[in-house]
């Protein structure tokens, strides 16, 4: 499906998510389905919780345990295919990268879109920051219903339907 659609399949999201209990603080969830030659993630991160090895056109893997939400590896990839995630009591909290404008504003309710780029529901916008390094891409910190914690990938303007 991903070779034709450029559409992650389920059980291929669900692969690069740890367990639900080590969400209870961000964890970044790394996207990265194909074998490339890449590796800011890994030489990136201060914790050493992204591992790819010399080889660079290996997919990175995330050790959980070493991985502190940072964020740093966000920011870091050139593909935009790491974000954090973590769960509260009801809600889904996502810091994605994000490279478009508008640029969103704290509170703002912007649509949460899933892999397809269909909407699939809201995402009330926590933070915006802006890496002095990286002053194209935002770190925007989203909540959504908990139920969409595995469909979720980005948002889109309510101005832009």
């Amino acid at each position: 499906m991903l070779d034709k659609t450029g559409i992650a399949l389920p059980e291929q999201v669900l692969s690069r998510f740890p367990k639900k209990e080590f969400l209870a603080k961000a964890k970044a969830i790394i996207e990265c389905y194909q074998d490339i030659p890449c590796n800011p993630c890994q030489t990136s991160c201060p914790f050493g919780a992204i591992l790819i090895g010399d080889d660079i056109n290996v997919q990175p893997k995330l050790i959980v345990e070493k991985c502190t939400g940072c964020g740093i590896c966000v920011t870091s990839c050139p593909g935009l295919a790491i974000m954090l995630a973590k769960t509260e009591v009801d809600k889904a909290v996502f810091k994605i990268p994000y490279e478009l404008l508008p640029v969103p504003k704290k509170n703002e309710v912007w649509r949460a879109v899933n892999r397809a780029g269909e909407v699939i529901g809201d995402a009330l916008i926590d933070s915006v920051q802006s890496i002095p390094k990286q002053d194209k891409t935002y770190l925007v910190t989203v909540k959504t219903d908990l139920n969409l914690l595995y469909d979720f990938i980005t948002i889109r303007s309510k101005d832009h339907e």
